[in-house]
């Protein structure tokens, strides 16, 4: 999907106008057991979380403005990014867990699964101009990641506000 967004846009603007971006959130639960059970499927350290826990993660598709609204007084470096998320996942396809000998170890029907959708402002960091090549890099790469922002999400069917989103 990444490489057909490049693609796409190239031929459609010569120029990226929407970013991919990821974000991610490790979650700590007042349920020890859901704790435990995150550590078991996810791991124990913030990389292991961030390759596996889908709860803490946010994919977004971030739009830079100013191409769209070229006679616009907008910096060239902001942003409004779309995101997606889920929450409630402790299982492949639903919240139970057996062990190798196909025994019920976690039996959680009682927590949702569901999607969460976000809207927020965001940066484009290669659009801040610079002279210096190592800054330049840095943001380069950090323009992977999705810069904190207050955010608005939508998910089960009402609409909450995020002071700062990760």
């Amino acid at each position: 999907m990444g490489s057909g967004a490049l693609v796409a846009q190239e031929l459609a603007w010569d120029d990226q106008r929407i970013k991919l971006k990821f974000s991610f959130n490790r979650k700590k639960y007042t349920d020890p057991i859901l704790n435990q059970r995150s550590d078991l499927l996810f791991g124990n350290s913030t990389p292991e979380r961030m390759l596996k826990d889908y709860n803490g993660q946010t994919y977004w598709a971030s739009i830079n403005l100013k191409p769209f609204f070229k006679k616009s007084n907008l910096p060239e470096w902001l942003s409004v990014a779309v995101g997606y998320g889920a929450e409630g996942l402790f299982g492949g396809t639903e919240n139970i867990g057996k062990d190798d000998n196909g025994n019920i170890i976690f039996n959680r029907p009682d927590i949702k699964r569901y999607r969460q959708w976000f809207l927020a402002p965001d940066i484009d960091l290669t659009k801040i101009k610079t002279k210096k090549k190592g800054l330049k890099f840095l943001f380069t790469v950090l323009s992977a990641f999705k810069i904190p922002a207050p955010t608005l999400e939508l998910s089960n069917g009402s609409l909450k506000g995020h002071f700062l989103y990760f």
